[in-house]
């Protein structure tokens, strides 16, 4: 028992001279001595391994960051219980800490009494998980087309957290600010979100990305009001023709939140015609007749706006068998700020199908008009070269009738020789 003590009472010299070097190889690269940095989570367990590669019997132990012993061989001197020996050999010295603290965070020294002795250092690194994950709405009701801020906050975690955001599976991006409270971090993510119809019932997802934590995640669900959602379908006939004196039924169907409170039928630009019955969301006209034609609306509205669908009439005659034109169009808006717009672009989808159903027989109509046009010019051209037909004679041949051979012809003919001014011949 001499031995140790002696051992422990005089190395401490050479331990100041050798250990006051503040650059010893970390992980015991050219040393006896190996060790490895340990990262832990706040309150887990953290496992401190001393190893000795070419074990000589030299004594192994191992100090705190403030240099006190923790175990010398196999002995405990600090009375900190929550260091335990997990096993100790001439080649190892492993102690296990439970229940760590951001308070036992820093180097820990492996040393080995050999001549010279040797130091290295471990680092214990204490991971503290976020305390609080909390998504703030800025409205727990929102109006299609509005933006609204949502905020996640990580409190007192180490190190900083990074928050990503998410709107069902797809991935937003957020912006974030830290602050730093002692050894802690507070981080906030601030997200503009512009809502639509679409995003009724959507889960808004907040995750948490940290070493210390896995699936950290908070959500809320988006409630988003919008006005309604109209269509009208055509019940009878159910395929073909509108014919005059066959009943036509249409239905009116709207959808939105709050769900409609207000559905009404009316005849775009005219009176609705008194035949027409008109019960809740259906319309009926049990006899058609032609005074029909014309644009159907149906209307809906609800506490954030109003939507209509149109329906183009056209009655054909009994013995029509062309095929119809489109009737029903539907509203379909994506904000709030569309309703007017919508409405408008309702309206001109319906005149638009009205004047498509019509372009082939206007077109067939000029195309008429113009080839009779140009048979009428064909017939005029053709009587007038026709009148104009037959002989004509030139000044020149007047005369030469009742001429005997070609020379009186010439002679006779008017502007010949004879009606020339004669020339006369004098000799002397």
């Amino acid at each position: 028992m001499c031995c140790p003590l002696q051992l422990w009472s005089h190395r401490p010299r050479a331990q100041v001279a050798v250990f006051s070097q503040d650059a010893p190889d970390v992980h015991g690269d050219g040393q006896n001595l190996v060790t490895e940095d340990v990262t832990v989570v706040e309150g887990d367990v953290a496992t401190i391994s001393c190893r000795v590669k070419n074990s000589d019997d030299s004594v192994i132990q191992l100090l705190n960051p403030n240099r006190q012993t923790i175990y010398f061989r196999d002995f405990r001197p600090l009375k900190d219980s929550r260091f335990q020996l997990v096993n100790f050999s001439n080649s190892e010295l492993r102690v296990s800490l439970t229940n760590v603290s951001i308070s036992d965070e820093g180097r820990y020294f492996c040393q080995l009494y050999t001549d010279p002795p040797q130091e290295i250092y471990t680092t214990i690194t204490v991971l503290v998980p976020p305390r609080n994950l909390v998504i703030d709405i800025q409205k727990e009701i929102a109006v299609e087309g509005e933006e609204i801020e949502l905020n996640c906050t990580a409190m007192a975690s180490r190190p900083a957290t990074t928050i990503r955001w998410f709107k069902g599976n797809k991935e937003l991006t957020g912006k974030s600010e830290v602050e730093q409270w002692s050894d802690m971090y507070t981080v906030t993510s601030q997200l503009l979100l512009k809502v639509g119809r679409e995003d009724d019932g959507v889960p808004v997802i907040c995750l948490v990305d940290h070493p210390a934590v896995k699936d950290l995640q908070t959500q809320r669900y988006l409630e988003v009001m919008y006005k309604p959602q109209v269509r009208v379908s055509q019940n009878y006939p159910v395929q073909g023709l509108t014919r005059e004196g066959e009943p036509l039924e249409l239905t009116c169907a709207a959808f939105g939140k709050p769900q409609p409170t207000d559905m009404r039928w009316l005849r775009v630009d005219d009176e609705m015609p008194q035949h027409v019955v008109v019960s809740g969301s259906n319309l009926l006209i049990s006899n058609l007749n032609k005074t029909d034609n014309g644009t159907y609306r149906c209307e809906a509205s609800n506490a954030v706006g109003k939507s209509h669908a149109d329906y183009m009439l056209f009655v054909y005659d009994t013995t029509a068998t062309t095929e119809p034109a489109v009737h029903g169009f539907t509203q379909l808006p994506n904000s709030a700020e569309e309703l007017d717009y919508g409405d408008l672009s309702d309206s001109r989808a319906g005149e638009e199908g009205s004047i498509r159903s019509v372009d082939h027989a206007v077109v067939g109509g000029v195309v008429a008009v113009v080839v009779f046009a140009m048979l009428c010019l064909l017939i005029i051209l053709g009587r007038y070269f026709a009148r104009h037909k037959g002989t004509y004679f030139t000044h020149e041949a007047k005369g030469a009738d009742d001429a005997a051979d070609a020379d009186t012809a010439i002679i006779n003919a008017e502007g010949g020789q004879n009606n020339s001014e004669e020339k006369k011949e004098y000799f002397i």
